[in-house]
């Protein structure tokens, strides 16, 4: 079964691609790998920000007002 991308995991994953490049001991094809993998995890994680961003907006429009948030806990 593959597992389902989440913004989550897809930071994390972009987090450590960043990690093993910056550390400099990652031959040249192997680089290019994960700078490729990281652009494509870039995109996912920018499309999902401009969704949730994009739900925001037509939740504030359709209530035309604010309300408070609170997590139950």
């Amino acid at each position: 079964m593959e597992e389902v991308m989440t913004f989550e995991s897809s930071v994390k994953e972009l987090e450590d691609i960043v990690r093993k490049l910056e550390a400099g001991d990652v031959e040249l094809d192997k680089a290019m790998e994960y700078f490729k993998r990281g652009i494509e995890l870039s995109k996912f994680c920018h499309d999902k920000l401009t969704t949730a961003e994009e739900s925001v907006h037509m939740i504030l429009a359709e209530n035309g007002n604010l309300m408070k948030f609170t997590t139950k806990g």
